[in-house]
C-alpha cells in the first residue's frame, strides 16, 4: 500500500482498452480536429492581424491535446500480443504520418507562419524557438520548393517513406523465426536457457527451436561451444528480416532524391543540418578520426582474442580445421566471454546470481531516487483499480506483466506529481525486439495554465522467471536497463510549455548523452553492491533450487562479493576498441548510403556489399566471405535489421558516439568523484533534463558544465590519446 500523501495523483494514468475499431476511430477523430484547428487559422486571420497568438498558438495547443492519445495509439504495434490490434495501430499510425505530411505542406498555413516570423516581435524564449522550429519545418517539408510537379514528387516521396518505415518495424516486430539444434549441438549455453526452448515434434523430434530474440541468440553466442552453430546462428540471423532488403534500398534512394528536390546535396547534409554536428563533414572528421585512434587498439585485441581461439581449439583437439587463423564475426562473444573469463576471472552467470530483475529494478530506483530527488511508488492490486476510470487495474496496463510506477518529487523537491512510469521487461510474441524508451503522453502546460504530466515506459527483453530462478540479469543488461531508464527520466523530469519540446524531443546526436551519462553508476563499486542481492535470499523455493543446482552446501553473500565486483570493474575497456570499431561500422555505414556523391551513385550501389565490406575493414572481423574463394560479400543482409536507420537515426547513428564525448564530459567532470552527489543530480535535472528540448542543446551543456565541452574526457576514458 502507497504511503497516504502518494496514493491519489492528481491526474489519472492513461488507458489502454484500445480496440482496432477504436483506434481507428480515434484517428480519424484526432485529424478531423486537427484539420479544423489548422482552417480555422486560415480563415480567421488575415496577414494584417496574424501574430504568435491566433497562428502558432492554436496548432501548439491542439499538438499537446493530439500528444496524449496519438502516441498510445502507435504503441500498440510493439506491445500488443493481439495481431488485428497490432494491425490496427499500423494502420493508425499512416494516417497520422499522412495527415502529418499534409500538415507540414500547408501553403496557406506557412504563409501565414512566415509573416509571423517576419514581424520579430518580442516572445518568450520557448515560444520563439517554437516559432522558428515550426517555419523551418515548413521549409524541410518542401514549401521552400515552388508549387508543381518537383514539390508534388517531394510530398508523394514523404509518403511512401512514411509507408517504408512502418512496414519494416512492423517486419522487425513480427519477426518469428529460429533454427531448430539438438541439445548436443548447443553444448555449453545455459542449461536453464537450453531447457526452456519450444521442443520439437514430428521430424524434429529430440530437437529445440531457437529463436533470434535476444535472451536466446547472445547466450547461445557467447556460450555454444560449438563454432558452426554459432556460425549458423549468426548468418541466420543477419538473414532473419530479408523483406526488408528492397524496403531499406528504396528508402535511401528516396531520401536522396528528397534531399536534391530541396537543394541539398543529398540526405546526410539535409539532416544533420539542424543538429549539433552542423554538417556532414564534422561528422566523417569526428568518424574517421575515432578510427584511426581505435583501429591499432582493435588490431591488439584480435591478436589476443585470435591466441586465445587457437589455444581452445587445441585444448579440444579441433585445431586442423583450417579456420584457427581467422577470427569471425560469430567468434567474437564467445571468445570475448571466454578472455574474461580466463584472464579477469568474470563469470557472468556467477555475477548474474546477484542481479535479480526485481531487486536490481528497485536498487536503481532507489539511486535515482536520492540523485534526482524523485520518489517511485509502484501501483498495484486495489490501488491500480483505485486509479482506473472503470475500477478495473488491468485497463491501466496492456499486458499482466506490465509494472505501473507513480513517480513524484521527494520532501526536498516539494511532493508533487511528476509522471507515471511503466516496465515492460519479457519477451513475447509480437513484442518490440531490443530495448527501448517509449513516451506515452508528453507533458505540457494547456491553454488553462495547468500541468498536463508524462507517462513514459521501458521496453525491453530479459530472460524470463522460471519457478527455480528469477529472471536474472548479466552485467550488460543492467547496463541496458539503466540507459533505457536514463531515457525514461528525461522524459518524467521535463518541464516544458509545448509538447513539442518535451524530454527527449532533442536533436538526435544529443539524445542519447543523458542515458549513457547514467551508465556510469553500474561502473562504481558502490553502486554495484547496492544494487545486488544473491537470487537465493528472495525465497524459500529459490533458496532450494541455488543449492540443487549449484551442489554448494554453503549460502552465498547477500551483496555481491567485493572480488567479483573488482573483476567487473577490471573489464570496463577489455576488448572496447572492438566494441566502439563495431559502432564506428553502424555510423559509417549510415553515413556512406546517406551522402553519395550522386543519385545514379546511390542508385547503382550495392547495399549488401556495402554493409559486410565495410565491418570487415572497420571492425576488422572477418565473415563468410573469406571462407569463399570469390570472397563474395552478400552472405547476409544486416541493414535489414538495422531498424534505427529506417525508424529516426538515419544519418545520425554516429549521435551514440557523439553524444558520448558530452555524457563523458559531465560524468568525469561532476559526478566522477561523487556519483550520489544529490544536490549535483538536481542541479542537473533542472539545468538538463528539465528543460528537454526547449533550449539549444549546446547552451545547456555550457549552463551546466560552465565551459564548451570537451573531448578530453572523451578519449581518456578510451584509453586513446587525445
Amino acid at each position: 500500500m502507497a504511503p497516504e500523501k502518494y496514493r491519489k495523483p492528481p491526474q489519472l494514468p492513461p488507458k489502454f482498452t484500445g480496440t482496432p475499431e477504436s483506434l481507428i476511430a480515434d484517428t480519424k477523430r484526432l485529424i478531423d480536429r486537427s484539420r479544423r484547428v489548422q482552417d480555422t487559422i486560415v480563415q480567421d486571420v488575415t496577414p494584417e492581424t496574424a501574430t504568435f497568438e491566433n497562428v502558432i498558438l492554436p496548432s501548439a495547443l491542439d499538438d499537446n491535446e493530439m500528444s496524449l492519445e496519438s502516441h498510445i495509439i502507435g504503441f500498440y504495434q510493439a506491445v500488443s500480443t493481439d495481431q488485428k490490434l497490432r494491425d490496427a495501430s499500423t494502420e493508425a499510425e499512416k494516417l497520422l504520418d499522412d495527415f502529418s505530411i499534409e500538415s507540414g505542406m500547408r501553403e496557406d498555413v506557412f504563409n501565414l507562419v512566415n509573416i509571423v516570423l517576419n514581424k520579430k516581435n518580442k516572445l518568450e524564449p520557448e515560444s520563439q524557438r517554437l516559432l522558428e522550429k515550426d517555419h523551418k519545418s515548413f521549409i524541410r517539408n518542401g514549401l521552400g520548393v515552388p508549387a508543381g510537379p518537383k514539390r508534388d514528387r517531394f510530398k508523394e516521396i514523404k509518403k511512401r517513406l512514411s509507408e517504408i518505415q512502418i512496414i519494416f518495424q512492423k517486419n522487425l516486430n513480427e519477426e518469428n523465426g529460429g533454427l531448430w539444434f539438438t541439445p548436443e549441438e548447443l553444448d555449453g549455453v545455459p542449461e536453464d536457457l537450453v531447457t526452456s526452448l519450444k521442443k520439437g515434434e514430428g521430424e524434429n523430434e529430440g530437437k529445440v527451436w531457437l529463436t533470434f530474440k535476444y535472451p536466446d541468440l547472445f547466450p547461445t553466442l557467447k556460450y555454444a561451444n560449438n563454432a558452426e552453430v554459432r556460425k549458423r546462428v549468426f548468418i541466420a540471423n543477419e538473414n532473419k528480416c530479408n523483406q526488408n532488403v528492397p524496403l531499406f534500398r528504396e528508402a535511401v534512394i528516396l531520401r536522396d532524391e528528397a534531399a536534391r528536390i530541396l537543394g541539398y546535396s543529398n540526405h546526410a547534409e539535409f539532416k544533420i543540418e539542424d543538429k549539433m554536428a552542423k554538417t556532414p563533414k564534422s561528422v566523417d572528421d569526428f568518424l574517421a578520426d575515432l578510427r584511426t585512434r581505435l583501429a591499432p587498439g582493435g588490431k591488439k585485441e584480435i591478436e589476443k582474442l585470435l591466441e586465445l581461439k587457437k589455444q581452445d581449439l587445441k585444448e579440444r583437439g579441433l585445431s586442423d580445421d583450417g579456420t584457427d587463423t581467422h577470427y569471425f564475426l560469430w567468434d567474437h562473444r564467445y571468445y570475448d566471454r571466454l578472455m574474461l573469463e580466463k584472464d579477469f576471472s568474470l563469470d557472468q552467470q556467477k555475477i548474474s546470481e546477484y542481479f535479480p530483475l526485481s531487486t536490481t529494478i528497485e536498487g536503481m530506483l532507489e539511486i535515482f531516487q536520492e540523485i534526482f530527488g524523485l520518489a517511485f511508488i509502484e501501483i498495484g492490486g486495489k490501488d491500480r483499480d483505485e486509479l482506473s476510470e472503470s475500477g478495473n487495474g488491468s485497463d491501466i496496463v496492456w499486458h499482466e506483466d506490465v509494472q505501473v510506477f507513480s513517480v513524484w518529487d521527494d520532501d526536498s523537491e516539494g511532493n508533487g506529481f511528476v509522471g507515471y512510469l511503466y516496465l515492460d521487461l519479457f519477451p513475447r510474441e509480437g513484442k518490440y525486439g531490443h530495448a527501448a524508451n517509449f513516451n506515452l503522453q508528453l507533458g505540457f502546460i494547456d491553454e488553462n495554465g495547468k500541468r498536463r504530466y508524462p507517462a513514459t515506459a521501458l521496453v525491453c527483453n530479459f530472460s524470463k522467471p522460471t519457478p527455480k530462478k528469477p529472471s536474472l540479469l548479466k552485467h550488460d543488461e543492467v547496463v541496458t536497463l539503466f540507459h533505457e531508464l536514463g531515457h525514461g527520466i528525461h522524459d518524467l523530469v521535463s518541464r516544458t510549455t509545448y509538447s513539442r519540446f518535451h524530454g527527449t524531443n532533442t536533436v538526435r546526436d544529443f539524445v542519447e548523452a543523458p542515458s549513457q551519462m547514467l551508465e556510469n553508476w553500474c561502473w562504481t563499486p558502490s553502486q554495484l553492491r547496492s544494487l545486488s542481492r544473491h537470487y537465493s535470499y528472495l525465497s524459500s523455493e529459490y533458496e532450494a533450487a541455488y543449492y540443487e543446482s549449484s551442489g554448494e552446501k554453503k549460502k552465498p553473500s547477500e551483496s555481491i562479493p567485493y572480488e567479483l565486483i573488482s573483476s567487473i570493474i577490471s573489464t570496463k575497456h577489455v576488448n572496447d576498441a572492438l566494441f566502439n570499431l563495431r559502432q564506428l561500422h553502424f555510423g559509417m555505414f549510415d553515413m556512406t548510403v546517406h551522402e553519395p556523391s550522386s543519385h545514379d551513385d546511390i542508385q547503382k550501389l550495392d547495399i549488401t556489399s556495402l554493409y559486410n565490406r565495410l565491418r570487415h575493414e572497420i571492425s576488422q572481423l572477418d565473415g563468410p566471405e573469406v571462407l569463399d574463394s570469390k570472397n563474395d560479400w552478400t552472405w547476409g543482409n544486416g541493414q535489414a535489421t538495422f531498424g534505427h536507420l529506417i525508424g529516426g537515426y538515419d544519418a545520425g547513428y554516429y549521435g551514440y558516439l557523439y553524444s558520448q564525448v558530452y555524457s563523458t564530459d559531465m560524468f568525469y567532470s561532476v559526478f566522477k568523484e561523487n556519483p550520489m552527489n544529490g544536490m549535483e543530480g538536481r542541479r542537473y535535472r533542472h539545468t538538463v533534463l528539465e528543460k528537454g528540448g526547449s533550449k539549444d542543446e549546446m547552451s545547456l551543456l555550457e549552463d551546466f558544465l560552465g565551459r564548451k565541452p570537451s573531448t578530453e574526457a572523451f578519449y581518456k576514458d578510451l584509453g586513446i590519446s587525445k
